[in-house]
This record gives C-alpha cells, structure tokens and sequence, in this order.
C-alpha cells in the first residue's frame, strides 16, 4: 500500500482554492505509520545524525519517532513564545505577513550534525528559517526529510538550490 494512498486531500480548506493535505489518516493507520519511519530510518541510517529538529506540529510527530528508530536526540522548532527557556529566533515572511520560529540556545551545539523533519514542504519558509536557526547555533544541516512534496509550490528547489539535501516520501502535483 503506498504511503501517498493513505494522505486525505480536503478541497477548499484552510481557503478556497486550496488542496489541503491531511496527514493524520496517514497516522492513525499501524502500517502506515510504521512504513514512513522506517522508510525516512532507512533511507538515513547510514548517515551521521546527531540529531533531529521536528517543525511544530506535526513534524513533533514524525521527528520524535524517527530520532527514537535512530537512536538521536528530538529538538523541537517551534512558533514564537512557545518554548519555556531562553531561545534562538528567525523571522520569515509568508504570502500575507510574517511569522518565527525558535529553538532553545541550548538545543544544538557546534558542529552537530542535524537532519530537519517536517510533514510537508511547500512553499519552504518554516523550513528555511528552521535551517537557519540550526546553523545560527553551530549546527550542520545534513539534510531535510518531509512526507509530502508539493514541488509546483517551489519549496523543495529552493532547499535545493540553497545547498540543503531533500527527501521526500510522496508528492502531490498541479493542483
């Protein structure tokens, strides 16, 4: 059963003429589930990760089981004013506005090597300014690993382009 089978696409939601990609019909089957940690544990184990940073919320989920299956430690990325100790930030803008995301100073240290996971990539500005705050703090993206791609919304190339490796389990395209 491929992952892609298993992710609802809800039509019109946050606001119309958006496909929503829900990912927790995905979650809450055992075997799915279990097929995207262990293919994202796979596809890293043989790579040095030190540690894993999980974007707020659902990258908590996937990022929290995959640093188990490997045996790392979790960071959590989160929005601003959401961590209780001192923290890092980084601004980014989004289609109307801006918004941040932060970690605590003391989550990663020099040199570290940080593979960042989140649900989805789309347009990559959480995920650019998360590995920004992991490079402020000394540590060495590795790479960044998501569910789901939405290449037409052009996040994934710019990782790329920017010199950040990206996996992606699934991709949803044109619509």
């Amino acid at each position: 059963m491929p992952i892609k089978s298993l992710i609802r696409t809800i039509p019109h939601y946050p606001k119309p003429g958006i496909q929503f990609r829900d990912i927790t019909t995905l979650l809450k089957d055992p075997l799915g589930l279990r097929m995207v940690i262990d293919a994202l544990s796979q596809h890293y184990s043989d790579k040095k990760i030190d540690k894993i940073a999980g974007i707020e919320a659902r990258g908590f989920i996937i990022g929290a089981a995959l640093a188990y299956k490997l045996g790392v430690g979790f960071v959590p990325v989160r929005k601003s004013g959401k961590l209780p100790a001192e923290t890092i930030g980084h601004d980014y803008a989004l289609e109307y506005g801006a918004d941040r995301v932060e970690i605590h100073i003391d989550a990663i240290t020099k040199d570290e090597q940080v593979l960042l996971v989140d649900d989805l990539i789309a347009t990559g500005g959480t995920a650019e300014a998360s590995v920004a705050l992991i490079q402020k703090l000394g540590g060495i993206v590795v790479g960044c690993a998501f569910v789901i791609d939405l290449p037409d919304l052009g996040g994934s190339r710019r990782l790329t382009e920017s010199g950040i490796n990206i996996f992606s389990l699934c991709e949803f395209e044109g619509d």
